[in-house]
């Protein structure tokens, strides 16, 4: 079960000359045609159903900003990291406030 209360930040609370701190890996759990549509710069793509097998590639000391669309997706990933002792953190709204905010999309 997930912890009732997933550590979250809103797209509009993000530094818009540097969305990702210094130290913070984004990472995007979307789906491969979703990422090929559009993603944000150096963002890492690790689908959501390829997680569990593929953490092991995260950086455990870095702090990990997560997306995906909207944020549910990236909401129960980052509650599964949380569990597993990593520092995450969902970006509600995901990457239609990410683009609405205006900040980078490739």
């Amino acid at each position: 079960m997930f912890p009732p209360q997933v550590p979250s930040v809103q797209v509009t609370d993000l530094d818009p000359a540097a969305p990702v701190p210094a130290g913070t890996v984004l990472l995007d759990v979307r789906e491969h045609d979703e990422w090929d549509a559009g993603h944000a710069p150096d963002a890492v793509h690790i689908p959501l159903g390829d997680l569990p097998d593929r953490v092991g590639e995260l950086d455990p000391e870095a702090r990990l900003l997560v997306v995906c669309h909207s944020g549910g997706r990236s909401a129960r990933a980052t509650a599964w990291l949380v569990q597993g002792g990593l520092d995450a953190v969902n970006v509600d709204g995901g990457m239609v406030d990410w683009a609405r905010a205006g900040l980078p999309v490739v």
